[in-house]
């Protein structure tokens, strides 16, 4: 619509987007070089956190307690199904040597909670392989929502050269 249009031109202008236009077509994406970008994005995704449902927000608390993670995302049926989710999908992304620890912690985690945490742990090298690869359930995680770590986040997404 051109609602949209007029939107994507103005983020263009904010330097928030850049576009190349292709024929009759304006292809935009995301300038994250630009600082102002970044933190732009960082605001969105805490703001997506932030208007979750309060049983989603709860979860996003509890993840909060794993510093043993670079980031932490949390995806599938608990953002759709919340309470009666069977269990609560999140995927971690850890530097290698943090792993041990880690798991240590989601396995206490899930002793005390009413619902287990099924992790994905993924390094920051695993998770950009698996985008380039498309790997489904990874490109599926990365639509979630980011409990924290979104500098890192947004740093790993930067990185990775979107390959289409």
């Amino acid at each position: 619509s051109m609602g949209a249009l007029k939107i994507m031109k103005k983020l263009e202008q904010e330097d928030i987007l850049i576009s190349k236009k292709i024929g009759n077509y304006h292809l935009y994406k995301i300038n994250l070089e630009s600082e102002y970008a970044f933190d732009f994005i960082k605001f969105l995704l805490k703001r997506e956190a932030k208007h979750a449902s309060s049983y989603v927000r709860r979860w996003l608390q509890e993840l909060k307690r794993v510093k043993e993670a670079e980031c932490a995302i949390l995806f599938w049926s608990v953002l759709t199904k919340e309470d009666s989710a069977n269990d609560i999908d999140v995927l971690f992304i850890l530097k290698q040597n943090n792993f041990n620890a880690l798991k240590r912690k989601i396995e206490k985690l899930n002793e005390i909670n009413e619902k287990n945490i099924h992790p994905i742990y993924q390094t920051f090298n695993d998770l950009k392989q698996n985008i380039i690869k498309e790997d489904k359930v990874i490109l599926n995680a990365i639509k979630g929502l980011v409990a924290f770590g979104e500098d890192n986040f947004i740093s790993l997404i930067k990185e990775v050269k979107w390959v289409k």
